[in-house]
C-alpha cells in the first residue's frame, strides 16, 4: 500500500520485534545456488512500477526494478542508481549523477536517456504523476547526469522520489509510450522474470548481468550493494493462511507471508521455524469512494464514521493491533497527539441516525467491497456492514478477490462505496508518501483545503510549518470522513530457519543478500 519523513524508528522497533534478524542461518556460510519458495497471500496484478500501489505488487516489482533514490534502511532517501544527488540552496534544481556501466536485463547501459523517458512515463500513466506537477524543466546534459528543475522550491522532492509505492523505477527508454500496465519487466535490480503464470506463480531468477552499487558496504534497505545468490525465487499465491502455513511445515515453502496471530504457536511448535514480526507495518482505515453515490454526500461518509467500533473490529479481524486515531504513526515527527481522537472509535448510532436524516438519506444502496484473500479486511468489512445495518443503512457486502479489490480501489472502478485495506508506505514514510494514497484511493476531486495545504507543505524547509500543514491534511480527510482510521496493525511472516539463512525484516521481503544452506 505502504510508507514517514521520520528517518530512523520504525526499522529498530521491527528488529527487536523480530527477535531475530539472521535467525539460525546468521552465521551460515554464504553461497549461490537453489530455489527459494515464496508462498504469498495474492497474485501480482501488475508488474508496472509506475502504477503499483499494494505491497504484493512491490515486494516483487522491487526485486526486479530500482529507481535513482530508494527507501534506504533507516527509511531515509539513499542514492541507487544515482552516484550523487545534488540540491540547489533554493531547493529547484536537483541535480543527479548516474552510476556508469548500470545494465538493464535486457543488456543495454542505462543512461540519461532512459531516465528522462522514465520520468515522461510516470507523469503521464502514474497515479502519483502530481509529483511532477511542479517540474519546470527536465534535462541530460549528458548520458551520465539528469537534472530536475521546479517552478518553485520544495523541501521534500527527493524524499518523495523514494516512494516505494508507485516507484519511480528507471525502465529503458523503449518503453516510455506503453501504455499503463503495459510494459515489458526489464529493470536493473538483481532478479529478472522467468515465469509468470497469472493466478498461480511467478518465478524470478538471478540477473547475471547485474551491476552491483560497489560503493556500498552492503545492502541498505532498498538499496546499497545487493548480491542475488539464489538461483530463482518462486512466489506461489495460495490465498489460504493455513494452507501456507501446512506448506511451510511440509518444506513446500521456505517463507510465507501474513501468519494470523493466532497461527504463531503453531508454527514456532515445530523446530527450524521462524516467525517474524514487524511492527507498526500498516495502518487499517476504511476508504470511502467520495465520488460514487451515496458516499458522495459527506453527511453519508460522516455517519458511516459514527458507527465504527474500533474494538469490535479489531477483535473480529484478529490482528495485532494499535490503537492510534492518528494518519500517522506514533513514531512519526508528524503524529498530532490527541489532535485526531474526535473523529477516532465514536461508537455513536444517534449522531449517525441524525446524520442520515440531515443528509435525506432514503435507503439507497451502499456497497461495501473487500476481498477473500485477505481475513482481517472481510471481516472488518462484515463488521462494519453490521454497524451499518443497525442505525438504517442499506449495506451490501461484495466480496471478490485482492487483485480486483486493489485495483478497484486505486482506480475508483468496481462501483464501492466503502473498501478497506492496510496502508504502510504513507503513515511510515511522511505526508510526502501519504499524498497519492490519500487523494487518489477515496477519488478525492478539488478539495481546495487538501490541494493548499500540501502545496504549502512541499514549500517549507521548516519542519515545524510542515508538521502544521500535516495537521490541516490529517483534519480535513478525518472531518471528511474520506478515510476513516482503524488501528496499526503488526505483520507477521514466518520461514523455514534451517535452510533460509540472512532474512532480515524490512517494509517487504528482499532476497538479494539471501541464500540457502
Amino acid at each position: 500500500m505502504a510508507p514517514r519523513s521520520r528517518k530512523s524508528l520504525l526499522l529498530g522497533s521491527a528488529l527487536v520485534a523480530a527477535g531475530l534478524l539472521l535467525g539460525a542461518g546468521g552465521a551460515a556460510a554464504q553461497k549461490k545456488g537453489g530455489t527459494l519458495i515464496y508462498a504469498n497471500v495474492s497474485g501480482v496484478g501488475t508488474l508496472d512500477p509506475h502504477v503499483a500501489a499494494n505491497v504484493v505488487e512491490a515486494e516483487v516489482i522491487h526485486q526486479i526494478h530500482e529507481a535513482l533514490v530508494e527507501m534506504g534502511g533507516t527509511y531515509n532517501a539513499t542514492p541507487m542508481l544515482a552516484s550523487k544527488v545534488e540540491i540547489s540552496p533554493d531547493a529547484q534544481h536537483f541535480t543527479f549523477t548516474l552510476r556508469h556501466g548500470v545494465k538493464f536485463q535486457n543488456g543495454r547501459e542505462m543512461t540519461s536517456a532512459d531516465v528522462l523517458a522514465t520520468m515522461q512515463r510516470y507523469k503521464r500513466v502514474s497515479p502519483n504523476s502530481a509529483l511532477f506537477a511542479d517540474v519546470a524543466s527536465m534535462d541530460t546534459p549528458d548520458p551520465y547526469t539528469f537534472v530536475i528543475n521546479l517552478n518553485h522550491p520544495n523541501a521534500l522532492f527527493v524524499e518523495a522520489m523514494k516512494t516505494p509505492t508507485y516507484p519511480l523505477s528507471i525502465i529503458p527508454a523503449e518503453q516510455k509510450d506503453k501504455p499503463a500496465r503495459e510494459v515489458e519487466n526489464i529493470g536493473t535490480g538483481p532478479y529478472e522474470v522467468a515465469e509468470w503464470l497469472k493466478d498461480d506463480h511467478i518465478t524470478l531468477r538471478r540477473f547475471e548481468g547485474y551491476t552491483p552499487d560497489e560503493t556500498a558496504k552492503g545492502p541498505d534497505g532498498y538499496a546499497g550493494r545487493k548480491t542475488a545468490y539464489l538461483d530463482t525465487v518462486r512466489y506461489n499465491f495460495v490465498p489460504e493462511a493455513n494452507a501456507r502455513i501446512a506448506a511451510l511445515q511440509a518444506g513446500d515453502a521456505d517463507f510465507i507471508s501474513l501468519v494470523p496471530p493466532d497461527q504463531i504457536k503453531r508454527i514456532e511448535a515445530q523446530p527450524g521455524l521462524k516467525v517474524m514480526t514487524v511492527t507498526p507495518f500498516c495502518q487499517q482505515e476504511f476508504v470511502l469512494h467520495s465520488q460514487n453515490a451515496p458516499t458522495d454526500n459527506v453527511l453519508i461518509r460522516q455517519a458511516i464514521n459514527a458507527v465504527v467500533d474500533v474494538d469490535d473490529i479489531v477483535t473480529a479481524s484478529g490482528q495485532i493491533a494499535d490503537r492510534n486515531p492518528s494518519l500517522m504513526f506514533k513514531t512519526s515527527p508528524y503524529h498530532p497527539g490527541d489532535a485526531a481522537s474526535q473523529w477516532y472509535d465514536m461508537k455513536n448510532p444517534d449522531k449517525a441516525k441524525a446524520l442520515l436524516k440531515q443528509a435525506g438519506y432514503s435507503g439507497q444502496k451502499i456497497v461495501l467491497e473487500t476481498n477473500s484473500n485477505y481475513t482481517y479486511m472481510h471481516d472488518a468489512i462484515l463488521v462494519l456492514a453490521e454497524e451499518m445495518k443497525a442505525v438504517g443503512m442499506n449495506a451490501e457486502v461484495k466480496m471478490t478477490d485482492w487483485t480486483t479489490n486493489a485495483n478497484d480501489m486505486g482506480k475508483g472502478t468496481g462501483g464501492w462505496n466503502v473498501s478497506t485495506t492496510g496502508f504502510c508506505s504513507g503513515p511510515l514514510l511522511g505526508p510526502q508518501q501519504w499524498r497519492p494514497l490519500l487523494i487518489g484511493f477515496p477519488q478525492i476531486k478539488n478539495d481546495a483545503i487538501l490541494d493548499d495545504a500540501y502545496k504549502s507543505l512541499f514549500a517549507s524547509a521548516d519542519l515545524g510549518k510542515r508538521k502544521s500543514d500535516w495537521l490541516t491534511i490529517e483534519k480535513r480527510m478525518l472531518d471528511q470522513a474520506y478515510m476513516i482510521k482503524v488501528a496499526d496493525l503488526a505483520d507477521v511472516r514466518a520461514y523455514n530457519s534451517n535452510k533460509v539463512a540472512n532474512l532480515t525484516p524490512y517494509y517487504t521481503e528482499r532476497f538479494w543478500d539471501v541464500w540457502l544452506k
